[in-house]
C-alpha cells in the first residue's frame, strides 16, 4: 500500500504533533507518487539533485538530512531566543518534510537506473509542483510557504522564520557538494 511506503520512507512524519498536519503531509507525498513515474524506492537511490554530475548522495538521505537539521535548528532557536523568535516545530518539520515533493513531477527515469528532468520539468521547477500539491492537499499557506521559497526563487520574497530555518537547512546540506573547496 502506498502509505505504508511513504510511512516508511518519512518516519519523520511522526515527529509533527498535530495528527491533522501530519495526515496531509502523507497525504500530500501519496499524491505525488499517484501523479509520478517515481515509485518511493526510487528515491532511496536516484540522486538529490540533476545539478551536481555523478551525485553520491540519494533524495531520501538529503531530504531526511534536511528535516533533522532543519528540527535541530529550530530548537537551538526556541531554545536561545523563546518568545523573541518563536517557531512552530509542526510547520517546520512538514515543510522540510514537503519542501522537495513537487521533485516527483520535476524527475523521471532516464531508463538506465538513474532519473533525469521531465518534461513538466523543464517548464517547472518543484517549488511550484510542490506548492500545487501542498494546495492540493489542504496544507496550511504556512507550510506551502515554505515549499515556495526553500529555494533560489524565494529570494524574491520574505520569508517566515520557518521558511528561513529550511531554506539554510536545504542549502547548508547542498551548496557543499556544490561549491565545496577541494584541497
Amino acid at each position: 500500500m502506498l502509505r505504508d511506503e511513504v510511512e516508511r520512507i518519512w518516519p519523520e512524519l511522526e515527529w509533527i504533533s498535530d495528527p491533522d498536519l501530519r495526515e496531509r503531509t502523507t497525504r500530500c507525498w501519496e499524491r505525488a507518487f499517484e501523479l509520478s513515474p517515481l515509485e518511493p524506492a526510487d528515491l532511496e537511490r536516484i540522486p538529490f539533485t540533476l545539478k551536481v554530475p555523478n551525485c553520491p548522495v540519494t533524495f531520501m538521505a538529503h531530504k531526511r538530512a534536511v528535516v533533522h537539521v532543519a528540527r535541530d535548528a529550530a530548537s537551538k532557536v526556541e531554545e536561545f531566543f523563546g518568545e523573541a523568535l518563536p517557531v512552530d516545530m509542526d510547520t517546520v518539520i512538514a515543510g522540510a518534510i514537503l519542501a522537495d515533493v513537487g521533485k516527483l513531477l520535476e524527475y523521471e527515469s532516464d531508463g538506465e537506473g538513474g532519473s533525469q528532468q521531465s518534461a513538466r520539468g523543464k517548464y517547472l521547477r518543484h517549488p511550484f509542483t510542490g506548492v500545487s500539491l501542498a494546495m492540493e492537499c489542504g496544507l496550511p499557506d504556512a507550510v506551502s510557504h515554505i515549499v515556495a521559497t526553500h529555494a533560489g526563487e524565494g529570494n524574491m520574497v520574505a520569508r517566515t522564520t520557518e521558511a528561513w530555518l529550511v531554506h539554510h537547512a536545504d542549502f547548508m546540506t547542498y551548496e557543499p557538494f556544490v561549491k565545496r573547496l577541494e584541497l
